[in-house]
């Protein structure tokens, strides 16, 4: 599992982005699907069958994409200017690393000079209107010759172990689900699967919905990476999860209210076959599953995530053992569900 998290963690595919990152599974999925289709709004859909034929009835999501930013302007002096793509925030890129566009043109996050800020402007979280991306270019002509307006930024960064069990990536968020559904995908299952890779989410959910609406599914499992924040000075009811303690469960948060029987289906589970679990503490944030719940008729939603450290960072951190214990509890689950 961590290898394939690694790989996929390399990846670039900023939101509308995700060619690199579908291509990659498209080929990892192919020689065990049963039909596989991308659609308008770049979805992979891909349908596997399982031992009890049951068409549509379960959907399984997890989201290509990862927040960056796009390039909205080119200064005279040959500068990127740039908007965030997704929810990032500011005060964690200054002096990153950075590729722009299709062709990986490297670059960093710059910001005016320090012994250059004033005591006021010391006191204020840079804003992204005040930040560049600097490439190496001379001039404008010289920028434009590398790079385009438009063209999507993705963070810079390693994918490696570290301490005890712990990874370090970018776009852990939602590279984890996509790897775990791969997994999956390699199984014999219990009852037929479709599996959606989605893309936008981090810009609205906006591929799930499409995806669902298509594919009209009676009960889904949105595998995903969620917020730990359990660090120093952060008060204890304050730090929704925390690495290491098994995948986590949502009931609620800033989207959706979760399907009772499916939730409670999963903590039963995990108490039964020993795999750690914990509760997202936090009603906060949102997933695929408040686009998926609202299609059509309504679909019956469940969660299971990663705790992640640092979300939206170029450097994100989780727990390697939770890859594992998501992989282990998401196919508990699956059987379970052939059985209702």
């Amino acid at each position: 599992m961590l290898s394939l998290v690694k790989e996929l963690c390399l990846l670039n595919g900023v939101s509308s982005g995700e060619d690199e990152v579908r291509a990659f599974i498209r080929e990892k999925a192919a020689p065990y699907a049963e039909t596989m289709r991308t659609d308008a709004l770049g979805n992979l859909i891909v349908f596997k069958k399982g031992a009890k034929a049951t068409g549509n009835k379960l959907m399984l999501t997890a989201h290509m994409d990862e927040v960056g930013f796009i390039v909205n302007d080119i200064t005279e002096d040959g500068y990127l200017k740039f908007a965030p793509v997704g929810g990032i925030d500011p005060r964690v890129v200054i002096g990153k690393r950075v590729s722009v566009g299709l062709g990986r043109v490297q670059g960093a996050i710059g910001l005016k000079a320090y012994h250059l800020v004033s005591a006021e402007e010391e006191k204020n979280v840079p804003k992204f209107e005040d930040m560049y991306i600097d490439i190496g270019a001379r001039d404008r002509a010289d920028a434009e010759a590398a790079v385009a307006l438009g063209a999507l930024v993705s963070f810079e960064s390693d994918a490696v172990e570290f301490g005890c069990g712990m990874f370090k990536a970018k776009a852990i968020d939602d590279r984890v689900g996509c790897a775990v559904m791969l997994k999956l995908l390699e199984e014999e299952l219990p009852m037929d699967c479709t599996f959606v890779f989605s893309t936008q989410e981090e810009v609205g959910t906006r591929g799930a919905f499409g995806a669902a609406f298509s594919v009209t599914p009676e009960i889904a499992l949105v595998l995903e990476g969620t917020t730990a924040a359990d660090l120093p000075g952060t008060d204890s009811h304050r730090q929704v999860a925390v690495p290491g303690r098994g995948p986590v469960l949502s009931f609620m948060d800033g989207g959706t209210v979760y399907d009772r029987e499916l939730f409670e289906l999963m903590r039963e589970l995990g108490e039964k076959h020993q795999i750690p679990w914990q509760l997202k503490s936090g009603i906060s944030g949102g997933n695929d599953a408040s686009a998926v719940q609202r299609t059509k008729e309504g679909v019956r939603v469940a969660a299971m995530s990663v705790a992640v450290r640092y979300l939206h960072a170029p450097s994100s951190v989780a727990c390697v053992q939770d890859f594992d214990h998501m992989h282990a509890l998401a196919r508990k689950w699956i059987e379970a569900v052939a059985c209702l």
